[in-house]
């Protein structure tokens, strides 16, 4: 017998929360639309459509997936962050909330000053801290800074679904070594680095674990292995009162702030995240 649009996501939804699946109204919606290659808006209103046997099996496969614990934002290959609407595949990590954080102070550091900030985005992944901070800082000129080619593809498509080529750039280099030449200067760094310490990898949650890059997850022995380059690496291109901002990880503060303090960054402070973790860190350089 013919199933609606609605009938197909009830079944959906269903199966979702039977599996125990937290979010299942919203995923069920997600990937009901992205099967159906429709928005959101326009899966509301095609709801009591009769739809085809076709899109009920890719439904069914996919709600599979996501039952088997894959995140359902690689099933629909699209997520938001920020508002921003991102293209997300498995050569990156999914976008936090806790990353948001960083935009939001990014944002709050330029509000009321004139001129166009020079913004430097490294371990940029799927690209969705430089993009938000383009789409939301019409006046910024970012550079954002991957080693995985395949990552810097991703980037480059998000750049170019919010419209931001004229803009926003990439540039692939290693940021454990030393800023590539004719980088030019910034008035700010942003950096979400790997940063789960090597043992605590086992410890995440399926869904983390067994699909995300572990090349974006891990941080060495403390956690802290590719943030200290960054620090003192890639300080070198910050212009005179240029602030360098770093996501971290729980308890990692006073160790980061100690790295800033001794390389020279002044004004060192934090910003906590919802369960009350200090998950930014920011100093300004002093020339």
């Amino acid at each position: 017998m013919a199933k609606t649009y609605n009938d197909i996501y009830i079944q959906a939804r269903k199966r979702l929360k039977d599996a125990g699946i937290e979010a299942y109204g919203l995923e069920a919606r997600l990937i009901v639309a992205r099967a159906a290659d429709k928005t959101m808006e326009k899966l509301l209103q095609d709801l009591p459509l009769y739809s085809s046997d076709e899109l009920a099996r890719k439904v069914r496969q996919m709600v599979d997936r996501r039952i088997a614990g894959e995140p359902v934002a690689y099933i629909t290959g699209t997520w938001e962050f920020y508002g921003v609407p991102l293209y997300i595949t498995r050569d990156a990590l999914i976008p936090r909330a806790d990353t948001e954080l960083l935009v939001k102070a990014a944002i709050q550091l330029f509000e009321g000053r004139n001129g166009r900030p020079r913004i430097l985005d490294l371990c940029a992944g799927s690209g969705c801290v430089g993009v938000a901070m383009g789409v939301h800082m019409p006046g910024a000129r970012i550079v954002m800074v991957d080693n995985s080619p395949r990552a810097l593809s991703l980037c480059r498509r998000n750049i170019s679904r919010n419209d931001l080529d004229v803009r926003v750039m990439c540039v692939e280099a290693d940021v454990t070594e030393k800023p590539p030449m004719l980088l030019g200067n910034f008035d700010l760094i942003t950096c979400n680095a790997p940063y789960v310490p090597t043992a605590e990898l086992e410890t995440l949650d399926a869904s983390v674990r067994d699909y995300e890059p572990v090349s974006a997850l891990d941080g060495g022995a403390d956690g802290l292995d590719i943030i200290r380059p960054v620090i003192w690496h890639w300080k070198s291109v910050l212009k005179d009162n240029g602030v360098l901002m770093l996501e971290i990880g729980e308890g990692q503060a006073p160790a980061v702030r100690q790295l800033l303090e001794k390389a020279g960054f002044t004004g060192v402070s934090t910003i906590k995240d919802a369960a009350g973790t200090e998950r930014v860190i920011a100093g300004r350089l002093k020339r």
